[in-house]
């Protein structure tokens, strides 16, 4: 499980001062308890969002007590895509959870790698139920078995560790290759010289003006 540590923080304080000191602010609720408003490390919850995503659990440690949680919402600044708040939601380690996990594409297809297709990814995460010590953080979909165009990789060939059960029906297509059609350049259709020498003489003869007599 990975830790962070907060601070209370009060609702009413000027947010834009604790982001300029390296603060972000954030909320956790969940399981009955009222939210609560709290800081973090900008620094430090970089490090676990990036391990632990939305579906691995976070121990908060703070004045107020720990406790248990997933990372439930992150906003991010609209131009340098940094976490500006986030809201950690409270669960319980000993009831089964329902969450989103990333799929994570691995292996190499000889559909592909021949050129024979391009890799449509249909699904980019998948919804499983477990306790949320068994959550994983990603799950590893194999494209090797890609090697034509007929192949497909279903949900359902998805492997899973012990304790976690697909919710995501199983007949679903997680990924598969498409043709790879070639653009064909467009030829330039031949320019006839001759047509625009005599356009050009014809224009020079025209404005020859005849000298009044």
């Amino acid at each position: 499980m990975f830790v962070i540590k907060a601070k209370l923080r009060d609702p009413k304080a000027d947010v834009n001062a604790l982001r300029k000191a390296g603060d972000i602010p954030a909320v956790f609720y969940g399981m009955g308890k009222d939210s609560t408003s709290i800081t973090v490390s900008s620094v430090e919850f970089k490090k676990v969002w990036h391990k632990a995503g939305e579906s691995s659990t976070v121990k908060i440690e703070s004045e107020a007590g720990n406790v248990d949680t997933l990372i439930h919402e992150v906003q991010v600044h609209p131009v340098t895509d940094e976490p500006i708040h986030v809201d950690f939601l409270v669960v319980d380690m000993n009831k089964k959870i329902k969450v989103h996990v990333p799929l994570e594409f691995v292996g190499i297809s000889l559909a592909v790698k021949s050129g024979l297709g391009n890799l449509v990814k249909v699904l980019h995460e998948v919804e499983v139920e477990a306790l949320p010590k068994d959550l994983p953080h990603t799950l590893e979909v194999d494209i090797s078995k890609l090697s034509t165009l007929s192949d497909v990789v279903l949900v359902s060939d998805i492997k899973l560790p012990t304790g976690v059960e697909m919710i995501t029906p199983l007949e679903e297509v997680a990924v598969s290759v498409i043709e790879q059609k070639e653009e064909k350049e467009e030829v330039a259709a031949p320019v006839d010289l001759s047509a625009i020498e005599v356009e050009k003489k014809g224009k020079k003869e025209e404005e020859v003006i005849p000298a009044a007599e």
